[in-house]
């Protein structure tokens, strides 16, 4: 009886230390381009994404993206402000278009064993128009869902 009373406890103990961090804790937003009619577009141009830090120096998110409509880019916990750079390219030729989008970042606690992480509150975006035509909120939560949409981009077609 004693040992079964010994090995509860420590099993007990054991299980009551455990902590369930999320297995997929990314937050970051989702993108999905659409054509002037509203239908769902596989890009066919080569898109590339650049963020500006703060020190002037570029960091690749996205690397020579093209067939899909979908892609996902991460957010910054520090910027008010996130400065992202779109490089489309078609052969030889080059486009680029910067997108700012404005966010309030909402600190997220689970438990002091997991790594701290940051949802957001999207509160603008704006665009220059080069082979954008727009960019639109279309959820502003960004949290841990990956399936949600945040952005819909609307790319100008090539004739």
């Amino acid at each position: 009886m004693r040992k079964l009373l010994a090995f509860l406890s420590v099993v007990l103990i054991v299980s009551c230390s455990s902590v369930d961090c999320p297995v997929y804790n990314m937050v970051a937003t989702n993108y999905r381009c659409y054509n002037s009619n509203g239908d769902s577009l596989k890009l066919t141009d080569t898109l590339s994404v650049y963020s500006q830090r703060r020190d002037g120096t570029d960091t690749l998110l996205l690397n020579r993206f093209v067939g899909k409509a979908t892609f996902t880019l991460p957010v910054s916990y520090s910027h008010p402000e996130d400065k992202l750079v779109f490089s489309f390219k078609n052969g030889k030729t080059e486009v680029t278009d910067t997108v700012w989008v404005k966010k309030d970042d909402i600190p997220h606690f689970e438990s002091i064993d997991c790594n701290a992480k940051f949802f957001h509150t999207l509160t603008g975006v704006r665009s220059t128009t080069n082979k954008l035509d727009s960019v639109v909120i279309k959820n502003t939560s960004v949290n841990y869902d990956a399936t949600t949409i945040h952005f819909y981009l609307y790319p100008k077609v090539s004739d």
